[in-house]
């Protein structure tokens, strides 16, 4: 019996020699990382995406709303340069100092070296911009990359890279296109089911960030934080240890970089919520039924992809579902408010890219077709809408800015803009203190029922508010900027003034209300010539 056990005991020496073979099959493997990198055409993702995105800038050469100058590069040219103009929301302390601080820091750096021209002032923050927006586009296909397969990260990265709205938006200095770059971060780091590039803190701070540029990016993390808040074994210290420190802190700063350039302690964030969520004085600049981000203003947004986006969707897994609950309670809530844009929809685009991504992975037989589909049908908006749509209040005022290049004209140059308000840029595209006047229209603040803006009176009856509002020769403009379906009602007035037009530049294809197709510029006989300075 002992002959019999000796003969099944282990040789030492033979085990130590023997070594298995490693399966190169990855059908076998237990190695569960994922390739690190991603090539598209045959190029690094992180190089392609950069390229992509600064042409992406170059060729956006139209405007949007008027929030991307007005709110972000007037305020910082003020702030730098002393001169630009404070719309009513600056005036009532709703809008932080954060966001045109970064531009602000590069116009003093631009003014340090002397090379603060019209041109850099506006074109190295878009860049800026873009840049940011190209760094989020690679971040969000690594996050996929290790999240999903290698196959749906390609695709994702394919989608968000064709997205004609992300096109249109990503290189434009709003407080939503910084909104949107700062939820594709936070989203990487964020513990998404099977995630392993989650960072409690960095996630975090980046979510901070956010809703301190725009509180109500606090919209679209509510469910997010709340499903890690469920998910967190130690829920005291997630919130006392992470929340609450960094939260404090991102405010903490807001606080003191907005107190200092106001002049008084106030706290904007909550400013912002009350006058646009409690008191909703945004309605006064338009409202729309609720469900019109479920029937116009996501269809738009996500444009060709919806039928990719609605088969991700089918697709979905559980550990997706959580995204899906994002997006459906993001356009939810922003469809409680009466005052509605695409823009406002715009942070949960790169979240349903990822089920586009999925979609396209899964597709085998149409893949191919389906793309090609996805990139024509995108191209064409992306194109119309970045070098034609509304490019003309963008033009007007490289135009003027010739102006700036005479040294007598500041005293004699004396803008009147006949138009709707904030239809064109200020002095963030001019960068010279040229005498300018538009029609304003700030919202009544004071609950007078009879209240009617500047614009509105003007519109209302236009000959009577010139003749009114300029009585004598000495008080005429040099130059007014109108539409071209006003110059008939004004007609009179500019021909016993003796104004003459200077230039007609085209704005859009498709004029609307006080929109025209054209803008004019009417000089009167003695102002300066634009043309004569060509």
């Amino acid at each position: 019996m002992e002959k019999i056990r000796e003969r099944f005991k282990p040789n030492k020496s033979s085990c130590e020699s023997v070594r298995l073979r490693k399966r190169s099959s990855i059908l076998y493997s237990t190695d569960d990382r994922r390739p690190q990198t991603l090539e598209l055409f045959g190029i690094s993702v992180s190089v392609f995406t950069v390229i992509f995105r600064l042409l992406n800038c170059l060729l956006v050469q139209t405007s949007f709303v008027p929030d991307e100058y007005w709110q972000s590069l007037e305020i910082s040219h003020r702030m730098v340069f002393s001169y630009g103009y404070e719309t009513w929301e600056w005036k009532e302390g709703i809008r932080g100092y954060t966001y045109p601080l970064l531009f602000a820091l590069m116009y003093k750096l631009l003014d340090l070296i002397n090379f603060d021209t019209a041109y850099l002032l506006v074109f190295l923050p878009r860049v800026f911009q873009a840049l940011l927006a190209a760094y989020a586009d690679v971040k969000l296909s690594h996050l996929v990359l290790q999240w999903e397969t290698p196959d749906v990260a390609k695709w994702t990265c394919f989608c968000q890279l064709c997205s004609w709205f992300t096109w249109y938006c990503c290189s434009r200095t709003l407080t939503n296109t910084m909104e949107t770059v700062l939820t594709t971060l936070a989203l990487c780091f964020y513990p998404l089911p099977g995630s392993k590039m989650h960072s409690s803190w960095k996630y975090l701070c980046l979510v901070s960030l956010a809703v301190v540029i725009r509180p109500t990016a606090l919209i679209v993390w509510l469910p997010l934080l709340l499903y890690h808040f469920c998910g967190e074994q130690n829920k005291l210290k997630f919130i006392t240890q992470r929340c609450i420190p960094i939260a404090a802190f991102a405010l903490a700063v807001s606080t003191l970089i907005d107190s200092v350039f106001y002049g008084k302690w106030i706290f904007v964030q909550w400013n912002f919520l009350k006058f646009n969520v409690l008191h909703n004085v945004a309605e006064f600049y338009g409202a729309h039924p609720w469900h019109w981000y479920f029937t116009q203003g996501l269809l738009v947004v996500i444009g060709p992809h919806l039928p990719f986006f609605m088969h991700g969707c089918s697709l979905a897994t559980k550990k997706h579902r959580i995204l899906l609950i994002t997006i459906f309670w993001t356009t939810a809530i922003y469809s409680l408010l009466a005052h509605k844009e695409f823009r406002f929809i715009y942070p949960v685009l790169p979240f349903c890219m990822i089920f586009c991504g999925i979609s396209l992975a899964k597709l085998r037989a149409w893949r191919k077709t389906a793309a090609g589909a996805l990139l024509v049908l995108n191209l064409f908006p992306a194109l119309y809408t970045g070098l034609i749509h509304q490019r003309g209040t963008l033009d007007v005022m490289h135009d003027l800015q010739r102006l700036c290049d005479i040294s007598d004209s500041h005293n004699s140059t004396d803008l009147l803009f006949l138009m709707p308000c904030h239809s064109t840029p200020l002095y963030s595209h001019l960068h010279c203190p040229l005498k300018l006047r538009f029609l304003e229209c700030p919202p009544d603040l004071t609950g007078n029922e009879e209240y009617v803006d500047e614009a509105a009176v003007f519109f209302s009856n236009p000959l009577h508010w010139l003749r009114t509002s300029f009585p004598s020769q000495s008080t005429l403009p040099s130059h007014i900027v109108l539409f071209d379906f006003l110059e008939k009602e004004i007609a009179g007035f500019l021909e016993e003034n003796r104004f003459t037009k200077q230039a007609e530049i085209f704005h859009t294809h498709f004029p609307e209300g006080r929109v025209g197709k054209n803008i004019l510029i009417y000089t009167r006989g003695s102002g300066l010539n634009i043309d004569s300075f060509l």
